[in-house]
């Protein structure tokens, strides 16, 4: 039963990021070359995409929503509002279809984290945490396969938001009975429990994480294509982005699993930083390759260790915790868009560097807050 449970995670997970938030990114010079989109329009999308995260983040703070049966009807959506991409030509609907998009995924990523946490503790599995968000990085790769696979076959973008989107409705269905079974452990964690004092130290390093990570995980295979024109060449950045973030999290998980949460997360933020300022540095396929396997292999252990450091510290009010800072990471990737297309002819160098300070500045907030007594009321930290 604790496998399945963990393969729903991982599915779900794999579905609303891999495929709701992040296919996108693949797909964006694909758009560009079929002459369908411009890149001020794809950062359009973009902050569409991030803005509906940011409302779906402060929507489940508001309304703390049963986490299971929420995530499910967001799968729903995520398979739904991208197939619509693949339906229309309109541009003003693009628009409506990545918010929406958006906040689906948000519901799905508080969602299951709620939902399946507490259980794989209560079980004695809290290492497989690691396990269950491997699925975003494995979504990652799929569609960056299948945006590869687009590009050398010359597919249609339209085709190929539709295969994605049949993709995300298989995952809907085999997750639909499993998270509509709500368990004792995960209600319980759900409340009207304050949240502790000095937890917005959290919140705002979390959403220096969201700013900093944002221009690669947006513009990437945008950038590869600007240094080599060829799509074989070029998309393989995704899906190097993706296998390095679904091999990072059960790495962490494995050897690193003694280290408390917030150690595991400063240490990530640090080689992230590395990895963003990369190609500001020097912009060529070297560069951008290790800005794929550095911020790809960290950027999944960032978002695991946040929300065990959440429910570590917040217990019965962790799922308020790790919406408040889910909220804070998209006001982050929602600005962070904005340093790559107002900077027009200037490329994606500088917005990098930005990106590399931001990525400190937060590390710093993180390192000087106090240590936080953990709460117990959820049963204990994981």
């Amino acid at each position: 039963m604790t496998a399945r449970i963990a393969l729903v995670g991982l599915a779900g997970l794999a579905s609303a990021m891999g495929v709701g938030r992040f296919a996108f990114t693949p797909l964006l010079p694909l758009m560009q070359e079929a002459g369908t989109l411009t890149l001020a329009q794809g950062g359009t999308l973009a902050r569409a995409n991030y803005l509906g995260y940011l409302v779906g983040a402060v929507l489940c703070m508001a309304l703390n929503p049963s986490p299971g049966r929420a995530a499910r009807l967001a799968l729903v959506g995520v398979a739904a509002f991208t197939a619509g991409m693949g339906m229309t030509a309109s541009f003003a609907l693009w628009i409506a279809l990545r918010f929406l998009a958006g906040v689906a995924s948000a519901f799905v990523l508080v969602g299951v984290s709620a939902w399946i946490l507490p259980l794989l503790a209560a079980r004695g599995r809290g290492g497989w945490a690691g396990r269950v968000y491997s699925g975003v990085g494995i979504g990652i790769v799929v569609c960056g396969l299948v945006g590869l696979a687009s590009g050398v076959r010359r597919i249609s973008p339209d085709t190929t938001w539709l295969v994605l989107a049949g993709g995300s409705s298989l995952v809907a269905i085999l997750c639909w009975s499993t998270l509509g079974r709500e368990p004792p452990v995960a209600a319980a964690a759900r409340g009207t429990a304050k949240l502790p004092a000095g937890t917005w130290r959290l919140v705002l390093a979390y959403g220096a994480f969201g700013f900093g990570y944002i221009v690669p995980a947006t513009f990437l295979p945008a950038a590869a294509r600007q240094v080599v024109p060829d799509p074989a060449v070029f998309a393989w950045t995704w899906p190097l982005f993706g296998l390095a973030a679904a091999i990072s999290t059960v790495a962490v998980s494995r050897w690193f699993r003694d280290l408390p949460p917030r150690t595991l997360w400063a240490s990530a933020q640090v080689v992230m930083a590395l990895g963003v300022l990369a190609p500001a540095l020097r912009m060529t396929v070297s560069t951008l390759l290790w800005c794929a396997v550095w911020v790809g292999g960290t950027f999944m252990v960032l978002t695991m260790t946040g929300i065990q450091e959440a429910r570590r510290v917040a217990g019965a009010a962790a799922p308020r915790l790790i919406a408040a800072m889910t909220a804070a990471f998209a006001v982050g990737q929602l600005v962070g868009p904005f340093t790559v297309t107002s900077l027009g002819s200037s490329g994606v160098a500088v917005p990098h560097a930005i990106a590399a300070a931001v990525l400190l500045l937060g590390l710093a907030v993180l390192v000087a807050a106090p240590a936080l007594t953990p709460s117990f009321e959820s049963g204990g930290p994981t």
